[in-house]
């Protein structure tokens, strides 16, 4: 798509890093037209029909994403050259789209922004279908394994199988790396033509310590070759991956590569690609430590594993593509390195498991069902239905197939709705085409990796013309390519706050609304996990009265004396509560407690059909609570939320009219935070 360009010649305009990805906007002039510098398209030149406040609102996306997901208003301001009114405006709108939250003066990325990355991620399908093979590889190497694809001259990782140890991988998904310090890089630039080589020598010369890439050490140390090069000048010293175009050679022909120590001291790596139709679609890379391997015995010792695996991923890519709505099945399907169909099973039924104590796992690839495509989907009514799109008939008779088809767009009436009650509401605070912009992101997604713009228009709701401008913008800033009439999102997506977003926990996602919660009932709120035959709380708020509920984090207590415990053992299949049951009742807790079976199992049928868990005086003379479970994607209970209070402050009765209702909305918008937050990735749940 091409339109008019201006050239940037305000020197006031932001210059804001040198690396691939800097970007930002010139000041705040009225009447001026900000620019960028330093744009995706590698000069300073915007589109005339560019939409300037999509252009910084993503710059303030991308620093909070550099600032590790919070930063102060002010902080903000001075980051991106903005003036403080518009930093206000857009981060207003940002929140209103349940973006980011404000938190007095700080604003700090919310689980909702993940939707932006979980489109790529989706459009793209190598997670739903390859992440499983990466998992059981990880497993059965005990390495931690990733999928890496090309941004540009660096890469990115689209999925981290990690090792829990204490000296551990730190890079997350979404995470930019320059590609010559990384094993993953010379393989993808083995396929690289002269136009891509000569933009990785600018870059190399505009940022020679590797500014640009926050997430790696900068490019200091010397190289360490065989050659002495002690006696040159410090200027004329080879540096880390000076030798890439060498390796990216050596890897073309070899079909693999190593990283010995580029990115730090001590970190090891070797890679394989992963083809499709004969071009590279991902790189897996196994990483290590030299206390574990040397570079040598890494490739000795673990490259025929990774053949392997490598060869039944491609095979699995040849599968899907034949029949892309149909999982194969275990017969046809290849299988992972090692027995790993119950991971395989998660991601092809659709299925979202506990895969290892204290996480959740995402269901990869469950189309666009996962997260609510476009700010339309929480409990707040005044935003709109996402639900509009018809589903594909279904005639595999396959629960993911079916999920799948069922997957949904924006209802374009109810974004229009919701951006006028928006207007209405904040006023001049709310910024509808910063609005309308990302929501062109999330119109991409499984089966929908190539849209025209017709397509995206009737997905959105825009006006043809609003749509157009919005991918013009998206595409001069790197976020979209256009070929044949068709656009694509790139993997700069993952740039607008996956990384810092990608490790969120259970207890990160639900201590707003925990504290939200708080302060409307002035109760006492926790949140809760099983653990053997206890809940373990792993959230809480305390109200500041004479008398409250005082519990702190980390705390145990008998499951089957608690509503949270009850709210999740009555997800349990009988005989496993029963034993819960047995496990932690040694004897009554007070006189109120139920530790008979026959009267605890009637209880559990109880809860089972009410959805809720109201408990009086079982653990503690005068308290009173009431719980309600916390459902991952699947619908099973991973946790609990609970109103504590003493028993004189609501009867029963006004708990169940009062409380639950509260207790409700809170919950389902947790679950809707972790729907987005755990599907490309596991959610640890403590």
């Amino acid at each position: 798509m091409s339109g008019s360009r201006t050239k940037a010649s305000d020197p006031g305009s932001e210059v804001s890093g040198s690396g691939p990805e800097a970007s930002g906007s010139g000041p705040e002039v009225s009447g001026s037209r900000p620019e960028v510098s330093g744009s995706a398209r590698g000069g300073a030149e915007v589109p005339d029909e560019a939409v300037t406040p999509l252009i910084r609102g993503i710059a303030v996306l991308r620093r909070l994403t550099e600032a590790d997901g919070a930063a102060s208003l002010s902080g903000l301001e001075r980051a991106t050259g903005l003036a403080r009114s518009t930093v206000d405006r857009i981060t207003a709108t940002l929140a209103r789209m349940g973006y980011v939250r404000l938190d007095g003066r700080d604003a700090v990325l919310a689980p909702r922004l993940m939707e932006l990355g979980n489109a790529y991620l989706a459009a793209l399908r190598l997670p739903r279908v390859l992440d499983p093979y990466a998992d059981a590889l990880a497993d059965e190497l005990d390495e931690s394994v990733s999928l890496a694809v090309c941004d540009r001259d660096g890469i990115r990782f689209i999925h981290q199988a990690t090792r829990r140890r204490a000296m551990s991988l730190s890079f997350r998904i979404g995470d930019l790396l320059p590609a010559e310090r990384t094993a993953p890089g010379p393989l993808f630039a083995s396929e690289w033509g002269e136009r891509e080589w000569n933009r990785w020598r600018e870059r190399r010369a505009a940022d020679p310590e590797d500014r640009g890439f926050p997430a790696v050490p900068a490019r200091s140390r010397p190289y360490e070759g065989g050659t002495d090069t002690s006696a040159l000048p410090a200027a004329q010293r080879p540096t880390v991956g000076d030798d890439f175009e060498e390796r990216a050679a050596e890897a073309g022909r070899a079909g693999w590569a190593l990283d010995d120590q580029l990115i730090e001291p001590g970190l090891v790596a070797v890679s394989m690609p992963v083809r499709e139709a004969g071009r590279i679609a991902c790189v897996v890379n196994v990483v290590s430590h030299t206390s574990r391997h040397s570079a040598a015995g890494l490739r000795e010792t673990l490259l025929p594993r990774l053949r392997a695996a490598v060869a039944a991923m491609e095979r699995a890519l040849e599968l899907e593509q034949d029949a892309p709505d149909t999982p194969a099945a275990p017969g046809r399907n290849p299988e992972p390195t090692r027995s790993a169909s119950s991971a395989r099973d998660t991601a092809t039924t659709g299925v979202t498991e506990v895969i290892e104590p204290g996480y959740v796992e995402g269901t990869a690839g469950a189309g666009g069902t996962g997260a609510p495509a476009s700010p339309g989907d929480t409990a707040d009514s005044t935003r709109p239905d996402d639900t509009v799109g018809p589903a594909r008939p279904d005639d595999t008779g396959d629960p993911a197939a079916a999920e799948r088809a069922s997957e949904r767009l924006p209802t374009p009436s109810g974004l229009a709705d919701w951006t006028a009650a928006s207007k209405r509401e904040l006023g001049r605070e709310f910024v509808e085409s910063l609005a309308r912009g990302l929501t062109v992101i999330t119109a991409f997604g499984e089966g929908r990796a190539e849209l025209s713009l017709t397509a995206v228009a009737q997905a959105t709701g825009l006006a043809r013309a609003t749509a157009r401008r919005a991918l013009i913008t998206l595409e001069h800033l790197g976020y979209v390519t256009a070929h044949d009439r068709v656009f694509r999102l790139t993997p700069r997506v993952l740039g607008l706050g996956f990384p810092p977003l990608s490790r969120t926990t259970l207890p990160e996602i639900a201590a707003s609304h925990l504290t939200e919660l708080s302060q409307r009932l002035r109760d006492s709120v926790s949140l809760a996990v099983l653990t053997g035959a206890d809940v373990q709380y792993t959230g809480h708020v305390s109200t500041r009265g004479i008398m409250s509920v005082n519990l702190t984090v980390g705390t145990r207590l008998p499951a089957y004396a608690t509503s949270l415990g009850r709210a999740i053992l009555a997800d349990l299949p009988e005989a496993r509560a029963l034993e819960v049951l047995a496990d932690g009742a040694s004897g009554a807790v007070t006189a109120e407690t139920m530790p008979d079976p026959d009267v605890f199992r009637a209880e559990l049928d109880k809860i089972r059909r009410s959805g809720y868990a109201l408990v009086e005086g079982e653990l503690e003379q005068g308290l009173r609570s009431i719980a309600v479970p916390v459902r991952e994607r699947s619908g099973r209970v991973v946790a609990a939320l609970n109103v504590a209070m003493h028993s004189s402050r609501r009867t029963a009765e006004a708990c169940v009219s009062d409380v639950l209702p509260e207790l409700h909305a809170t919950a389902t918008r947790i679950e809707a935070d972790l729907r987005i937050a755990g599907r490309f990735r596991r959610v640890q749940l403590s």
